[in-house]
């Protein structure tokens, strides 16, 4: 497992139990919001149109009203096409500057990318344009570092060696070299 992928600490079962809860909640908000919509719909038009109270009314006074009703549904018609004109101008307005983002999508195609050898100077006169006047030397600025010699054992023969070093008087010469 990497990083990215964490184990779960909640089981399977838990889980599922879990969303279906959440959605049987959602539902339930979705409908209690429905239904204040509705409450909300019926309430604008309770306060915009009040009941039409016909009885009483001479030919004449019908007529006036039928006359106002034409008139009020003549200017919520106007109002209706114009804002339905706004609407499908800006659905067009949206299509094509989808089909643009689509276009321009397709016409650049990203290039691969190569590994270029450059130095700091030409660097630094990239980044910095004709800011860069002086040139800095970076490997002056560099820490010498002094390694030490090692130190080199003579090779020999390793028979004559093998020969002093035999018997006690090998042994003992072995002895007092690493003690001195």
């Amino acid at each position: 497992m990497s990083d990215g992928e964490k184990k779960s600490k909640i089981s399977s079962s838990r889980k599922l139990g879990l969303k279906i809860k959440l959605l049987a909640v959602a539902t339930q908000m979705l409908e209690e919001e429905k239904n204040q919509k509705i409450k909300e719909k019926e309430a604008m038009l309770a306060e915009r149109l009040p009941p039409l109270n016909l009885s009483g009314l001479s030919l004449q006074e019908l007529q006036d009203l039928c006359k106002e009703l034409h008139r009020k549904i003549d200017i919520v018609d106007e109002e209706r096409y114009d804002v339905g004109l706004k609407v499908s101008k800006n659905n067009v307005e949206i299509e094509n500057m989808k089909l643009k983002i689509t276009e321009i999508q397709s016409k650049f195609k990203k290039p691969h990318l190569r590994r270029v050898k450059i130095s700091a100077e030409a660097m630094l006169s990239v980044l910095l344009g004709s800011k860069h006047k002086e040139s800095f030397d970076f490997k002056a600025n560099l820490k010498t570092v002094k390694k030490e010699e090692e130190k080199k054992e003579e090779v020999t023969d390793w028979r004559k060696n093998v020969e002093a070093m035999s018997g006690m008087e090998g042994r003992k010469k072995l002895f007092d070299a690493s003690g001195n």
